[in-house]
């Protein structure tokens, strides 16, 4: 698959240490508006110590559909309830 997100493909993110162990699917991320960060999450409650940094392009080869959000801008976050469903995007 072609990498479809404006960011450079080894822009720091922030993913959850369920998912990056292969524990958890992502069903939570959000494009920060303060910093632009990119947070791919499990979608439940961490700590601090449950956060890793990894590039953007690890975290679309691990999966392929958080590329239907490379257009989501600062300040929204997107959803879902299983990894097949499909993404709800939410303004901040």
């Amino acid at each position: 698959m072609v990498f479809p997100f404006y960011d450079a493909k080894n822009t720091a993110t922030i993913i959850c240490c369920h998912v990056i162990n292969g524990e958890k699917p992502i069903l939570f991320v959000s494009h920060d508006e303060d910093d632009g960060m990119w947070q791919f999450l499990c979608g439940k409650a961490h700590e601090t110590d449950d956060a890793k940094l990894v590039s953007l392009k690890y975290v679309f080869e691990l999966d392929n559909s958080v590329g239907d959000l490379a257009d989501m801008p600062c300040g929204y976050y997107a959803t879902r309830e299983t990894q097949k469903d499909n993404w709800v995007i939410t303004k901040r």
